[in-house]
């Protein structure tokens, strides 16, 4: 039984339980095309594919992105590290790994593919798609998502591909447009009610001005979904919904309101590794049991090890602030350079939450307590084991003793096995 199922299962039985799903978004080929599979600056343990690059035009290094081999290579690598309980692709990279070769068959995680790729998505370099309002389209159909072909055979039950899809709508305040949007939607889900193909819903916040004010805008997304909602039966209505974190009180006005929805979060640009930290924590605090990173796990510095730091989190084994030195400390013990320094790490700032927004941060705060924040101390790139935590409570056998563990202790041993683990 996949991963997904079983917590889906256990949240429908106790909406309490801390169950938790984490996907990784593989998807982005679906949106920056040659630039979606990021920078080459992390790969994966087999290394460096081959390539075509004139040197009389430019170096591989100079051209910056891994070319699809290699992106294919870290999504087998996560799936295998099996910390994650979704991984999301396009149609293309589901038929390669998941039709034709297999890659889920015996492994608890759950392939998606990307049902509709709607114009607000279309981040091409030079284009200007994303600035103009979505428009509802979609490249892959079901069945080439579930079998690979046009048609599938309806005789059996089991597809070799995904039969799980994310559905993506942006509502932005204009009638005839949020109209087509449903329309579009409303052809979606009766086609995957007949076909038996289960999804998810995505609500992005507008991507061209709505004339709602941003403070107001998780109000205008909250009532959006449960309207457009209501008219959908229990058999074509999304198994869960992934949306822009809006803050402790829309998050919760969401999550409280039928406990048989499942919400959770997109993880939105790259900022700091604190904010992707930070949103996984309060976005499960405040009813969020899910969430979907994308670029924030691609453009990591060690996609495993900041996976294996959001699955940690979400557990309530560590916090976020020392999920960020804890992590600096494992790409510390295998030398790799971090994008930002530990200081500037453990900051927070306001992401924007779109594809054509450039993830531009707005405002930056110093988070409080931060020991680097200190002036007359030298920042560090990376940290390690507190050294006022030399050990921690051990068993007789020399097992550690959970039960005696100070959060400080927890986190010198968390950071220890993390060393180990990724050194």
């Amino acid at each position: 039984m996949k991963s997904l199922d079983q917590k889906l299962a256990e949240l429908k039985a106790n909406p309490a339980s801390r169950a938790f799903i984490i996907a990784d978004a593989k998807d982005a080929d679906m949106a920056f095309g040659v630039r979606a599979p990021g920078p080459r600056t992390y790969l994966s343990g087999r290394g460096e594919r081959g390539a075509r690059f004139s040197p009389e035009i430019w170096s591989r290094d100079e051209f910056g992105y891994r070319n699809l081999p290699e992106f294919l290579d870290i999504i087998r690598e996560v799936v295998h590290q099996g910390l994650v309980d979704i991984m999301l692709m396009s149609a293309y990279v589901n038929d390669q790994v998941t039709i034709k070769e297999g890659l889920f068959r015996n492994s608890h995680v759950t392939p998606a593919a990307r049902a509709n790729d709607t114009t607000d998505v279309w981040a091409v370099r030079h284009g200007c798609y994303t600035r103009e309002p979505a428009q509802p389209f979609r490249s892959a159909s079901i069945d080439q998502i579930q079998c690979g072909k046009v048609e599938c055979d309806r005789t059996q039950d089991d597809f070799p591909g995904a039969n799980l899809g994310l559905y993506s709508v942006t509502f932005v305040n204009e009638l005839e447009q949020d109209r087509e949007t449903l329309l579009a939607y409303k052809a979606f889900r009766e086609e995957a009610e007949q076909k038996n193909f289960r999804h998810f819903l995505e609500v992005f916040d507008p991507n061209v001005n709505s004339g709602i004010p941003p403070e107001k805008l998780g109000e205008f997304i909250n009532d959006n979904i449960i309207r457009t909602l209501a008219g959908v039966p229990a058999s074509g209505r999304p198994f869960f919904l992934k949306i822009v974190y809006h803050g402790p009180r829309a998050m919760e006005e969401l999550a409280q309101y039928d406990p048989n929805v499942v919400v959770g979060v997109l993880g939105g640009s790259a900022g700091t590794t604190y904010d992707a930290f930070k949103l996984i924590h309060d976005a499960q605090k405040y009813g969020a049991r899910v969430a979907l990173y994308g670029r924030k796990i691609n453009n990591a510095e060690h996609q495993l090890a900041f996976i294996e730091m959001l699955r940690l989190i979400t557990d309530g084994r560590i916090s976020p602030e020392e999920a960020v030195r804890a992590y600096h400390g494992v790409l510390q013990a295998r030398k790799l350079k971090p994008r930002l320094p530990l200081e500037k790490d453990l900051e927070l700032t306001d992401q924007a939450m779109s594809y054509g927004g450039g993830g531009a941060a707005r405002s930056s705060v110093s988070i409080r307590g931060n020991p680097l924040a200190n002036p007359t101390s030298t920042p560090s790139t990376a940290t390690s084991t507190p050294t006022s935590v030399v050990d921690w409570p051990k068993l007789s056998n020399g097992a550690p003793d959970f039960e005696k563990m100070t959060s400080a202790h927890r986190r010198a041993f968390d950071q220890d096995r993390l060393n180990r683990k990724f050194g």
